[in-house]
């Protein structure tokens, strides 16, 4: 059975795992390096009470995490948020990502924020259908703002009013 929890420091190893996979197979971060532990560390303490970070959990092993941070630092934006979802590579299709969105999106309508945005990489159809399932809707592209794996990546902006 899958549970989705609030992160907690002993989950650092799986997230830095899944991170990390992403990192260096696919377009979904525009980090161009595994990350270390420690860097993760400090990732992981930037959530909080109004920032918080889930996983999803299925017999004692971490299958996903998403969590939501700050859009922007300036005090108007305080109400918007900015969210993201990875998922293990074993784990997809399952319906991981889906039950963390939810979870997530019930969360920060009871934290009282007001926006929700989402930057994914041009060509992620499959995050693009997750967005999109639970209500965002694309507001923008970044052309080619990212170049990752020998090529530009643009950037699709999704946005869920609460």
């Amino acid at each position: 059975m899958i549970i989705i929890r609030a992160a907690r420091p002993e989950d650092l190893p799986a997230l830095t795992g899944i991170y990390n996979h992403a990192v260096i197979h696919t377009t979904a971060t525009f980090d161009l390096e595994p990350q270390s532990l420690e860097e993760r560390k400090r990732w992981m303490e930037s959530h909080g009470p109004l920032h918080p970070l889930l996983v999803a959990e299925e017999d004692g092993n971490v299958l996903g995490y998403c969590g939501i941070l700050p859009y922007r630092t300036k005090p108007a934006y305080s109400r918007t948020v900015e969210i993201s979802v990875y998922v293990h590579p074993e784990a997809r299709r399952r319906g991981v990502a889906g039950r963390l969105m939810e979870a997530m999106i019930q969360l920060a309508r009871s934290l009282k924020h007001h926006v929700i945005i989402a930057g994914i990489t041009g060509g992620n159809e499959a995050s693009f259908r997750l967005h999109r399932k639970y209500g965002f809707r694309e507001v923008g592209v970044l052309k080619e703002v990212g170049f990752k794996f020998g090529a530009w990546q643009d950037v699709h902006f999704f946005q869920l009013m609460l």
